[in-house]
């Protein structure tokens, strides 16, 4: 069988490459199709994959223009000749879903979100620094990239949503029913702890939406260490409004995560994440989760069992989390054998499933064909 990958683009690790990687895992022969790629932002296993970038690669300044390039994206993906594929796995947030594909073969998608910008423009704007006139310009754009998702939608097999919202928003934006496959943890990377140390830890790229602000904010007024892994655009704003409690430790290694999630005194999730595989990380190292009570954080956490939900995002609902979270006993080892349910082994078994059935429902459409034209 002939297996293609298709990913939006290979420009920061996050949880959809890591679920590409596991994809490729699955099927190391086959090519990962992607608009641009640059390796010294991923890691260096992803160098002796068989990549093929569009066209979208060759504009100057790859790392800062890729993202100005939104009119382009579905030409991109539409340029990809992918004829000679039994299967197509696409991974998409936005684009990916769109490529081409013909008759005989199979196009199932990994939906980690229907375009946010696209179909939750309002939410996704608000706290992105963006004029009235960049707004007003964006409109006309956002309109035709609404027009192109509908058709694009049409051309997928099956839709595979990563979370219980995820596929909500499908139902809802393209009228579609789809399977349910969580993103792939590897639990056993994680060892639980039975010291504990006095701090709270945060991991994740600092933009707007991830609301690190809260976290900081909530930490500065209960005078609570606070230890913030990661980088982006927002960290000027972020360590301008850190007390003196806060520390930011920027980027680190897998294995130094695993330490500061081992030993702290909770994570902290302030946004709401599409499904959100930090805080699945962060159980099974038996560490309890202090999450906003809203997308993935509902289908990965327990309330009172692997951390707490809050259901505002103030910093008073946040601090609200943090004492009763500090009042609470988590036993460690019910925590980590939650985390299992989101093991890689179940996300490999649940995707070659569905892979065999759907790929046995095209074979027996096009037996049928065959039949009536003979």
């Amino acid at each position: 069988m002939r297996v293609a990958i298709v990913h939006d683009y290979l420009a920061q690790m996050g949880g959809a490459e890591k679920v590409v990687e596991v994809l490729h895992e699955m099927f190391p022969e086959a090519p990962v199709y992607t608009s641009v790629y640059v390796p010294e932002a991923m890691p260096a296993s992803f160098k002796s994959w068989d990549i093929r970038t569009s066209f979208l690669q060759h504009l100057p300044a790859l790392k800062k223009t890729h993202r100005f390039a939104l009119p382009l994206y579905p030409l991109a993906f539409e340029s990809f000749d992918l004829r000679d594929y039994d299967l197509v796995i696409s991974s998409s947030s936005a684009f990916a879903k769109g490529v081409i594909t013909q008759p005989h073969t199979v196009h199932i998608c990994y939906t980690h979100t229907p375009m946010r910008f696209g179909w939750m423009t309002h939410s996704y704007l608000e706290r992105e620094e963006i004029g009235r006139l960049g707004r007003i310009l964006l409109e006309p754009l956002l309109y035709r990239l609404r027009l192109w998702d509908v058709v694009a939608a049409l051309r997928i097999d099956r839709y595979i949503a990563n979370s219980t919202v995820v596929a909500q928003r499908i139902a809802h934006f393209y009228r579609r029913e789809c399977d349910i496959v969580y993103p792939p943890v590897d639990t056993s990377r994680f060892k639980p702890s039975e010291h504990k140390e006095d701090y709270y830890l945060v991991a994740a790229r600092f933009a707007p939406y991830k609301r690190l602000d809260l976290a900081i904010e909530a930490c500065n007024r209960l005078k609570r260490p606070l230890k913030v892994v990661g980088s982006g655009r927002q960290e000027a704003y972020l360590r301008r409004i850190a007390g003196p409690t806060v520390e930011f430790l920027g980027r680190v290694s897998d294995a130094e995560l695993v330490q500061l999630m081992a030993h702290a005194r909770g994570y902290i999730m302030p946004g709401q994440e599409d499904f959100g595989i930090s805080p699945v990380e962060a159980n099974a190292c038996g560490c309890p989760v202090i999450a906003y009570a809203a997308g993935g954080a509902l289908d990965t956490q327990v309330d009172g069992v692997t951390g707490v939900l809050f259901s505002e995002q103030s910093v008073e609902s946040l601090c609200e989390a943090l004492c009763r979270a500090e009042n609470l006993a988590f036993d460690i080892h019910v925590m980590r054998q939650h985390a299992q349910r989101f093991d890689t082994s179940v996300f490999k078994e649940r995707i070659r499933q569905i892979i065999g059935e759907e790929m046995a429902k095209h074979h027996k459409v096009v037996s049928g064909e065959r039949r009536q034209n003979v």
